[in-house]
């Protein structure tokens, strides 16, 4: 893996340059550039046909000042403890810069989830639960769903957790089935929180959203519901989207020049956010490379899939029309191409302000699960609607009054929260 691309090298350059910034003394600096506690441990897993297959897992919690460790767990065939390093460390800016009483945290499995029948799947699950569970736990650590896993192997992590622990313990683990302690809204929770930091973004920029077109990478859960608030909540069309077809082990972008329709896909897309191919056709839809989402003549591009897709070269290719890149992935833009899109004028809302709508989430739900009483949709969304609104409000201000590259201000505001609890705390 490149330097570039290296997600955790990502994050440390990121952090290094903020840091700078900041002028962090050498001690915050040496804490905050390193995870805190590093688990990596063996999982056994007996399979359907009998035999015992070992898989890797991680636990990566990065900072806990603030709060219990928070963030998710992905089952991934390319997984490696730097990826988990860098989510973690981003779930660390994510949940300060939201302003929730949380940590960054993030696990891991290297395997392929398609691999796996629902049996394995559950059996994996919960092993997971039995290596660590005594290093998470609602005071702790909270692990909630990612890349890979479902609310369904969430309920099963938690009902492991609570049998281990000896009471049921719903907070040990968010992302829940709604019927198994989940919280209302959490589905939709951060493509939702996406699309209010676009509403934002164009309220600043005095963009009419009516009529404004988003090409999307990715379908999976978040892209899904950025696409399908997009165009409920602004009243603009989504051009493109894109998937990694699993069988054919590459990108696909499907376009349609009157818009494509979000609900349409929903239904021939699977689990792990592939998207039919012949079905899509059928309908009219154009299918191209993988990289087309990124060259669409549209306002606003929202990275919704994995870390590193952005460089400098894919940078240089966005269309000049673009107003707004929203990154509904974590750590979709690398450094070196920052420095594209900073001099191109283009406004970025960087991922751990734009994608924050799941965690705030996760943190709701983890306050019901707490009060054993359970909100409404409209109760949940509002309250994450003036959450996400703050937020970015927040960090636009620090933009604007610094005069800086919105990821340097949103870093510029989650570091100096971690530094004052840090302090306060008497770590520093």
């Amino acid at each position: 893996m490149s330097e570039e691309l290296n997600p955790f090298k990502m994050a440390q350059q990121q952090f290094d340059r903020a840091a700078e910034q900041l002028e962090l003394e050498e001690a915050v600096r040496d804490m905050l550039r390193w995870p805190q506690r590093e688990f990596r441990f063996q999982i056994p897993v007996r399979m359907d046909d009998g035999s015992i297959k070992v898989f890797f897992g991680f636990r990566v919690q990065h900072n806990d000042a603030r709060g219990p460790a928070k963030g998710g767990i992905r089952f991934a065939a390319n997984e490696t403890l730097d990826t988990v390093r860098a989510l973690a460390t981003w779930m660390t800016w994510k949940t300060a810069v939201a302003d929730i009483p949380l940590g960054g945290g993030k696990g891991g499995v290297i395997v392929d989830p398609s691999s796996l029948s629902t049996s394995e799947k559950e059996r994996l699950c919960r092993e997971w639960v039995d290596a660590i569970w005594k290093n998470i736990g609602p005071r702790t650590d909270v692990p909630a769903p990612d890349v890979g896993t479902t609310p369904q192997m969430m309920g099963w992590m938690m009902d492991e957790y609570s049998k281990l622990a000896g009471q049921y313990t719903p907070g040990v683990i968010t992302g829940k089935p709604l019927n198994g302690g989940g919280s209302q809204g959490r589905t939709e929770a951060t493509g939702f929180g996406v699309v209010v930091t676009i509403r934002e973004a164009m309220k600043y920029l005095d963009i009419d959203p009516k009529g404004t077109i988003a090409s999307i990478q990715g379908f999976g859960n978040v892209a899904q519901y950025a696409a399908i608030t997009f165009i409920e909540m602004l009243g603009g069309k989504v051009q493109s989207v894109s998937c990694w077809d699993r069988e054919d082990r590459c990108a696909y972008t499907f376009s349609k020049a009157e818009g494509i329709d979000p609900f349409f896909l929903q239904k021939i897309t699977d689990q792990y956010g592939t998207i039919n191919k012949d079905e899509a056709a059928g309908a009219g839809y154009v299918i191209e490379d993988g990289d087309a989402w990124l060259r669409k003549d549209v306002d606003v591009l929202i990275p919704a899939a994995v870390e590193g897709v952005i460089t400098e070269d894919a940078a240089g290719q966005i269309s000049d029309k673009v107003r707004i890149i929203a990154e509904g992935a974590n750590g979709p833009t690398t450094p070196l191409a920052d420095a594209v899109i900073a001099e191109r004028g283009i406004f970025m809302i960087p991922d751990f302000l734009c994608n924050a709508g799941g965690v705030t989430c996760s943190y709701f739900e983890q306050v019901q699960n707490d009060m054993n009483y359970y909100w409404s949709r409209e109760e949940v969304l509002s309250k994450l609607d003036q959450k996400m609104t703050v937020a970015f409000n927040g960090v636009l201000r620090k933009a604007l009054q610094h005069e800086q590259y919105m990821r340097d201000a949103a870093y510029r505001v989650a570091i100096k929260r971690v530094e004052w609890a840090m302090r306060l705390r008497g770590w520093v």
